[in-house]
């Protein structure tokens, strides 16, 4: 697909730019996979271009997805409790696994992305090679993250050289919409060595480094018995904080270690649905934003989740704070908004070129029609409630067009870029041959 000069038309343009300017009606000009200018609809009279109505939808930044983990595991794995979970049907799902298999679930889970209005995804997963591949193909921007662990037991997870490897032949790929950064499973998994030596690997390639921490409180009690310290404070004891570092989960965090965060700038992948199905908890969201820790929101994987719509995890991200503070405002959806978009692109270095609509950024773009049953009715002016719409009522099925550099990816519902059905089929094929390997190695 060539990209083309659209004018976005007549839409509610919602920049996601740092203030909570609307532009009510507004229109979106895109040139050379770059946004040009953002105004009324009557200053582009005339103006030509290939023109898309968006006349009651929601014009907004691409959504970025700061964790996910590719899989196929989906409604198999269900109603146990995190360790059980990743001992019983996770760890042997990854002995099993083959580059092929990898590579499928990537394709899969970049597809349903793209449709639900995602743009951006942070992937830890495997045999990544095959990530980029799917990633371009699809045309998602991709941020690929290897699982790495060097403890005794865990020899079948990736190794900081099969990160040097990816490191060395996708560091940047597909027109620099893909690229890889380093990645530590969990503290447990992993070595003191391994820590100082991924901190150097980031630093020889100039790239971020993405790890798990403080997920349940057996975690933070077992790292204080091991380490005599909590997870957050060991991972900085071991030389991994910093602004090119995004933690994910961070749920049971005391005041020293939100602290620790904001003064290292380290960024945290908030993940809620993921949160509250394996009962891990919620984390202090309102406290580490108001320390300014940017703190983007993730979809975890499939398998946890059970979907990969950013939509619907707004929703939840705000419901999860509101419920748990005892405080109706908290969670405001113009902040939960802001984390899906904004945030999240500076969470994971990205907000110079993309996460809000800004004349000079690249165009990352995404309707949302919000003429539906469940968003009537849509008010404007002084009564304005497109932003709760958004994050209270509407899901990946609303989304309409996403534009990733400009070009058209997704077009009235309909992904342009793959096959969908084709995705499906592969991916049904490939957990069926995992599930029997997984069998086979019992």
């Amino acid at each position: 697909m060539s990209r083309t000069r659209t004018l976005i038309h007549n839409g509610i343009v919602i920049p996601c730019d740092g203030t909570r300017a609307v532009l009510d009606p507004g229109s979106v000009l895109i040139e050379d996979g770059r946004i040009t200018a953002i105004g009324h609809p009557d200053a582009f009279a005339g103006t030509d271009a290939r023109v898309v109505d968006a006349t009651g939808h929601a014009v907004i930044p691409g959504l970025h997805n700061t964790h996910l983990h590719s899989g196929l595991l989906r409604g198999t794995a269900e109603s146990k409790s995190l360790w059980d979970w990743l001992r019983d049907y996770v760890d042997p799902a990854h002995k099993a696994l083959t580059p092929e298999i990898a590579q499928a679930a990537s394709l899969l889970c970049y597809t349903e992305s793209l449709r639900a209005g995602t743009t951006s995804v942070m992937d830890m997963w495997r045999h990544m090679e095959g990530s980029a591949h799917a990633a371009e193909q699809v045309g998602i921007r991709a941020t690929l993250v290897p699982y790495v662990a060097d403890l005794p037991g865990y020899d079948y997870f990736e190794t900081l050289e099969t990160n040097r490897r990816l490191l060395t032949e996708y560091r940047t790929y597909a027109d620099d919409r893909v690229r890889s950064w380093v990645g530590l499973e969990h503290l447990f998994y992993c070595s003191e060595d391994a820590f100082r030596a991924a901190a150097a690997l980031a630093d020889e390639f100039d790239t971020g480094l993405h790890a798990h921490s403080s997920e349940t409180t057996w975690e933070v009690e077992e790292s204080v018995r091991q380490f005599g310290r909590r997870p957050i404070e060991e991972f900085h004891r071991r030389g991994i904080l910093g602004p090119r570092t995004v933690v994910a989960h961070c749920v049971w965090l005391d005041d020293r270690e939100i602290d620790l965060l904001a003064a290292t700038g380290t960024s945290v992948a908030h993940c809620p649905c993921s949160n509250m199905k394996l009962s891990s908890g919620p984390a202090r969201v309102a406290e580490m934003r108001r320390k300014g820790i940017a703190v983007g929101l993730g979809s975890d994987g499939e398998k946890e989740n059970n979907n990969l719509d950013l939509l619907e995890e707004m929703k939840f991200a705000s419901l999860l704070q509101k419920v748990t503070s005892l405080d109706p405002t908290t969670g405001d959806p113009w902040d939960i908004l802001t984390m899906a978009t904004i945030d999240g692109a500076r969470a994971l270095g990205l907000d110079g070129d993309t996460g809000s609509l800004e004349a000079g950024k690249k165009a990352d773009v995404v309707t949302v029609d919000l003429r539906k049953l469940h968003t009537t009715p849509l008010l404007h002016g002084d009564d304005f409630n497109a932003v709760a719409h958004l994050v209270f009522s509407a899901s990946s099925a609303d989304v309409a067009h996403v534009w990733v550099d400009g070009e058209l990816l997704v077009d009235g519902g309909t992904v342009l870029s793959v096959d969908t059905e084709k995705v499906r089929l592969e991916a049904q094929s490939a957990a069926e041959e995992l599930f029997r390997r997984r069998a086979a190695l019992a």
